[in-house]
């Protein structure tokens, strides 16, 4: 999202200092590389200097070893990564003078619920990633007062094009299936997941930064629309409308532990957020730039299967100290 959210955040005239270990190459950000307004900062939330945040205004923490699988490969690392660092980045903002902290979080935090889900529910995590988000969100939204303002989004399972693509992603990987195969399979079926487009959870970030303090401080906001969540089934057949090729094949042998419903109404009441972009949208533009060849499924579109694949090249290559240099 990160890919998206940056020449967004240009666009709109702010000065952004990326700081990414960039595992997934830097080509993602290769339009904005040499803008005036640009530094990127190749390291490691784990252990940067603090001093890079002096001066900064906001930080947009969307460090993190993403996904339900890429978090099992090794968990205390992902509770590192995720969580520990994460405390640390708004701890060390603070003590810089940062006068925000918005935590990029996720909805997997409700686990397996039957129930339509607001940001007062018991949160009911699964794998490592989702619990690594709830310990993420109480160690930062308590280190909020008056001078710190301390936000977290819960974002929906994302979906669309991006510099960054992946096909690790429900939406994404059904257009990808009928592209090579002319068909997807679903498995299970029945669970619910609510959708935003990447665009549209980048949208959020900026509304979320842009508001007053009163409205956001200490808050959690399920990112979406009450009116964006979908049974797989039922999404694999509006992903077909949209390509207008393929046909779903269901598998019921294997059933996903996941499933939830959030209620996004706060998020829109209190900061005016709407979505522009819906699952047939994602879909369409995904199939049309695979058939133009703008797009493809080489081997960093996968997360779990790069991480891996970075391991057996260079087992150490997650954990060594890495300081980079800026772009400047």
């Amino acid at each position: 999202m990160g890919a998206l959210l940056v020449p967004m955040l240009l666009r709109k005239g702010y000065e952004v200092i990326v700081l990414d270990r960039f595992f997934f190459g830097k080509d993602v950000l290769k339009d904005v590389s040499a803008h005036p307004k640009c530094t990127i900062i190749e390291d490691d939330v784990r252990w940067f200097n603090g001093s890079v945040l002096r001066g900064v205004y906001a930080i947009l923490d969307l460090a993190a070893l993403a996904n339900d699988l890429a978090g099992e490969l090794n968990p205390e690392r992902t509770l590192h990564i995720n969580f520990k660092s994460r405390v640390r980045t708004a701890s060390l903002a603070k003590a810089e003078g940062v006068k925000r902290y918005i935590l990029a979080s996720s909805c997997s935090v409700y686990g397996f619920q039957d129930q339509l889900l607001d940001e007062t529910a018991d949160v009911s995590p699964i794998t490592t990633y989702a619990k690594a988000c709830v310990l993420a969100e109480e160690g930062t939204l308590v280190l909020g007062d008056k001078d710190f303002t301390v936000t977290a989004l819960r974002q929906g399972t994302l979906y669309g094009l991006s510099p960054r693509m992946r096909f690790d992603l429900v939406i994404n990987t059904m257009a990808l299936s009928i592209f090579k195969e002319g068909f997807l399979t679903v498995r299970g079926g029945n669970q619910w997941r609510p959708l935003v487009h990447v665009f549209d959870s980048a949208k959020a970030f900026i509304a979320t930064l842009e508001a007053s303090s009163n409205k956001i401080a200490g808050q959690i906001f399920n990112v979406g629309s009450t009116d964006h969540n979908f049974r797989i089934q039922d999404l694999a057949d509006k992903v077909i409308r949209a390509c207008r090729v393929g046909h779903v094949v269901l598998d019921k042998s294997e059933l996903d532990t996941r499933s939830y419903r959030v209620n996004c109404n706060k998020l829109r009441d209190i900061l005016s957020f709407s979505l522009t972009k819906n699952p047939e949208d994602g879909a369409e533009e995904i199939f049309q730039a695979l058939n133009e060849k703008k797009i493809t499924d080489h081997e960093r579109t996968k997360t779990v299967d790069w991480y891996k694949k970075l391991l057996v090249d260079d087992p150490l290559i997650l954990d060594r100290e890495y300081i980079g240099e800026t772009n400047r």
